[in-house]
C-alpha cells in the first residue's frame, strides 16, 4: 500500500510552524519552518516546509544569496510558489534588512573604513547590479546623509561628478564618503574607478570637501582606498 503524502494540517501539532511557534517560541522555528509560514502551503508533492527548505537549499541555506532572487527566480523555479508567495519572501527579506539599517546609531561617526562597510553593506550585497553612493560627513566625521547618486548595469554604472558635489554642497559637508558595489565579487577596482575617485578627489578640493574614502562592496569583504593609501 502507498503511503500518501502527509499535509502540513496532518502534521503533529508541534511540527507545524504557527503552532509550533506559539508552543515554543519563534526562536525554535527553522529557517525553512519560517519561510513556511510565508508561503503557508506547499504543492502536491511536498509540504510548506519542505518546499521551503528545497528553495533554501537552492540558495545554499544562505539568506544573503536568497535576498538576490527576483519574483521571476522563484516563481518560475519552484512548483506552488506563485507570485503573491514570492512577492512574501522578498518582501520578508527586505525587512530583514532594513532592520540592519535600523540597529544602526544615528548619526553614527566614522573613524575607519569598517564603519563604512557596515552601513553600506545592507543597501548593497544583494544587488545584482552596481550603485553608487555617497555618504556626506559634517567636519567630525559624523554623518549627514547617504544618498544613492546612480543605478547602473552588472558590471558598471555612470557617475555624474556635479552629483555628488551638489548635495555635498547643499548639506555643507566637509567630507565625502564615495561607495559602490561589484555584484561580480571582484573586489579590485576598476581602471574606471581608480580615474573617478581622482577626478573627484581634486574637483572636490577645489571647494574645501575632503573625499575620505572610497568604499567596493561585495559580499563578504571590501575594498577600500583609504587603506590602501590610495587616498
Amino acid at each position: 500500500m502507498v503511503k500518501q503524502k502527509l499535509t502540513i494540517t496532518e502534521l503533529a501539532l508541534e511540527d507545524r510552524p504557527r503552532e509550533k511557534m506559539l508552543l515554543q517560541g519563534i526562536r525554535a522555528l527553522s529557517t525553512a519552518e519560517l519561510i513556511a509560514i510565508l508561503i503557508g502551503s506547499g504543492n502536491r508533492n511536498e509540504t510548506a516546509v519542505e518546499l521551503s527548505q528545497r528553495i533554501l537549499n537552492s540558495a545554499g541555506n544562505n539568506l544573503n544569496q536568497l535576498g538576490k532572487y527576483s519574483v521571476a527566480d522563484l516563481t518560475s523555479s519552484f512548483q506552488g510558489i506563485g507570485e503573491a508567495k514570492a512577492i512574501s519572501i522578498i518582501a520578508a527579506l527586505e525587512l530583514g534588512r532594513r532592520r540592519k539599517e535600523d540597529d544602526l546609531p544615528e548619526r553614527p561617526r566614522i573613524a575607519c573604513s569598517n564603519d563604512i562597510y557596515r552601513i553600506f553593506y545592507p543597501l548593497l550585497v544583494d544587488l545584482p547590479y552596481e550603485e553608487f553612493w555617497i555618504l556626506l560627513l559634517n567636519a567630525q566625521n559624523r554623518v549627514i546623509n547617504k544618498i544613492r547618486v546612480s543605478q547602473g548595469g552588472v558590471s558598471a554604472t555612470y557617475v555624474d561628478i556635479r552629483l555628488i558635489l551638489k548635495p555635498a554642497i547643499e548639506h555643507l559637508a566637509s567630507g565625502i564618503v564615495l561607495c559602490h558595489n561589484h555584484p561580480s565579487g571582484n573586489i579590485n577596482p576598476s581602471g574606471e574607478d581608480n580615474r573617478l575617485t581622482e577626478r573627484l578627489h581634486h574637483s572636490a578640493e577645489l571647494i574645501g570637501i575632503k573625499v575620505l574614502d572610497h568604499i567596493v562592496v561585495c559580499e563578504h569583504t571590501y575594498y577600500s582606498y583609504a587603506d590602501e593609501g590610495k587616498l
